[in-house]
This record gives C-alpha cells, structure tokens and sequence, in this order.
C-alpha cells in the first residue's frame, strides 16, 4: 500500500559527495520503505541554469529525482524553484514537504508547502546552525524557518540545544544518522589490502574518510601524521577527496615534508569498497572543529576501528571516552599526535576491547532499523492521518 507522495527538497543527492547527500539517500530510501512516494528536488551545477532533468520514469517504490540547473545567485535559483514546485504539486498532490539542511532546502520546503496549506518538516544537518547563522548567512531566515515548519529534527541532541536557543522551540526531535552495519563489519569480506595501495606492511595507519576540508581539522591530522612519523613509519590513508579550495594546504605540506606518504583514493561512490578501506586502518581519526554527526564517523565505528576524534557536535554523543574510542578536547586538537602515541602504546587485547565496543554503540543506536523508528514517529506527527 502507497500513502500520499512527499516531496524531500536537499541540496545535494548522489552522485553528489559528501555526508549531506548521503543522508538525502538513506532518508528518502527509507521513507519508499515505509511505503510512501517520494519525489527528490535537488539543484545541479552541470544543467543550464533553469533546466529540469526528471526522473527517466516514475517508480513509487524509489525515491524519483528532479534536478534543477541552478543560475548563478539564489535570488534567480529560488523563484524558479518556486514554478517547478508549482507544476509538481499540481501533479502529484503531495501531502508534505521535507526540506533537508535548514537552507536552501529548508526554507524553500516550508515557505511551499505554507503557501500550499500542506504540513512541512525540515532537517537541521549541523554547518546549518554552526555557520548560517553567522554573516552572510542569514540569521532571519533560520529564526522564520524553524517557527514555521510543522515538524523540525535534528541529527544530534546538540543541534536540538541550539534549536531552542534560536527558536524557543522546544519539540525537536533527535533524528540520528545511521549505517549498514550488514556493509559496514569488521566481517566484511575485502579485497583491498596494503599492498594494492602502498602501505608497507610495518607502516601504521591513520585513516579518515570523506571529504577533507578545514571543518573537518586537515591541519591537525597532518600535524598528527608529522608526530607519529617521527615515532613510526606511518601513512595517512584519505579514504575520499580532498575539496579543491583546500588543495593547495596538502600541497604545502608535502613540500614542507616531502617523505610524508599520503595516500588519497579519491571518491569512492559505494560503501562496500569505503568499509574494506576502513579495515586497514589502525587508527580511524575525526578532528573536526565543527559538526553535526559525521557519518564517516559511524561508519569507521561500525566496523570496528579505534576512534579518535574531536568533541565537536554531536561526536560526544556516539563516543564515550576511553569504552568505545577517543576524544581530543577541540582546543587541544594540536596534541592528535601524541593522542595517537599513547593510543598504539595499548596492548591489542585492549584495542580490540574497544573496537568491539564501537560496534556494539553503533549496532544498538545508529543501525537502520533504528532510525526507521524514529522516522515513524516524524511521519506520524507530520501526517497523522496518514495511515
């Protein structure tokens, strides 16, 4: 049985990289699951500004994708967005909207479905609130959306704090990320190992997985990569790509350092490969600056990789220092190094001790089918009468 088509509004959907679009993903994956129609709007930098690509034929049973060229400012973006939306609904009668990051997705979802008399939720993600809110984002425009949206969830009890803080708004629900802990486990067979990459079998391995860039904190894990080399033949597996606006930071440094092995596998669109990747490393490395509940994270969790990270965002909230993993102190993210030192001081009874505990976290509080019950209670508060 089919309920009422929604329409989900993000930025970013695969092919797009990164942890926004993945989320758009599994979200929207996991709604067709629950038996309702999804219609995805995302923008796409690769159509001519205004251009619509629709899906290639309608099927309920995923989630169907309409990509929208973008023009050059949002201001022309938007109201455009506005008349596809329009030809949409009158389409496919939707019975909610879900934006997905406070902005773009999230304003335009609930300013549409105000205008269309239908309920709206919107998704707060984490740079959302730690930077639009700050100039040249626009701190009305938030305020607006997170007063008028039906529904708002946030991906860490954290983010539900800053909710209240700039909307007074105290019914935020804690929607978690999660992951595939059949594809992400220690289990999982591989046929990735050191040698196929050029990792000396002596080498330690300090790993992190995503797109690098300064939130994520390149400069501390380069730094940490400097320490533990000193001690320790040692790579840095970058299990993704390195954002091009930071490109000239990783060029700096191996011309400072020039023995510094690096190893950067580039985008990797499947998880399966991304969770064999992940096995090869000794230690598994998040020194964000700011956050909201990183994926990569989880993901490293899932499989059993010792965790050190950062105390930013929602990252306490999956790690409990010195049982599961790790964590730095953000303003002590200069001593990653050091932290990693003691770290491979451990015996290996008590690292995998740890590992096994990681996994245990992510099993009982991130898998699927948690969040598929949190996502039954989103949808039975947004739509009530929908079953």
């Amino acid at each position: 049985m089919l309920f009422p088509p929604i329409l989900f509004i993000t930025e970013r959907f695969p092919p797009d990289i990164g942890g926004l679009a993945s989320s758009s993903f599994r979200i929207t994956q996991a709604l067709c699951n629950l038996g309702f129609a999804v219609d995805v709007l995302t923008w796409s930098r690769y159509l001519q500004a205004g251009e619509v690509l629709p899906p290639n034929f309608i099927n309920d049973t995923k989630p169907q994708v309409y990509r929208i060229g973008l023009y050059r400012h949002w201001d022309s973006t938007m109201p455009h967005t506005l008349n596809i939306l329009d030809w949409l609904h009158d389409t496919r009668n939707y019975a909610a909207v879900w934006g997905h990051y406070l902005f773009p997705g999230g304003f335009l979802a609930t300013w549409f479905a105000a205008n269309k008399g239908i309920p709206s939720t919107v998704s707060a993600r984490g740079n959302d609130l730690d930077r639009e809110m700050f100039p040249p984002g626009d701190f009305a425009r938030l305020q607006w959306t997170l007063a008028n949206a039906k529904v708002i969830t946030a991906v860490s009890a954290d983010i539900v704090k800053k909710i209240q803080l700039l909307s007074r708004r105290f019914d935020a629900i804690a929607l978690k990320n999660a992951v595939d802990t059949d594809i992400f486990s220690p289990t999982i067979a591989t046929q990735v190992n050191r040698g196929s990459l050029g990792i000396a079998d002596n080498e330690v391995v300090l790993g992190f997985a995503g797109e690098l860039r300064e939130k994520k904190g390149q400069v501390f894990l380069f730094q940490a990569l400097t320490t533990v080399s000193a001690k320790h033949p040692t790579c840095l597996l970058i299990i993704g790509e390195i954002r091009a606006s930071q490109a000239t930071a990783l060029q700096s440094y191996t011309s400072q350092y020039p023995e510094a092995h690096i190893i950067v596998t580039g985008h990797i669109p499947n998880p399966a490969p991304v969770a064999q990747h992940l096995q090869l490393c000794d230690v598994y490395l998040q020194p964000s600056l700011w956050e909201g509940m990183p994926n990569a994270l989880l993901e490293a969790l899932a499989v059993e990789c010792c965790c050190i990270a950062s105390d930013a965002g929602g990252i306490p909230e999956v790690i409990n220092h010195g049982e599961n993993g790790f964590i730095v102190p953000r303003h002590q993210l200069h001593r990653l190094g050091e932290a990693v030192l003691e770290f491979l001081e451990l015996e290996t009874a008590i690292r995998r001790q740890i590992g096994k505990a990681a996994r245990d976290h992510i099993v009982t509080e991130f898998s699927l089918q948690q969040e598929k019950l949190r996502l039954q209670t989103v949808i039975d508060l947004l739509m009530p009468n929908s079953v």
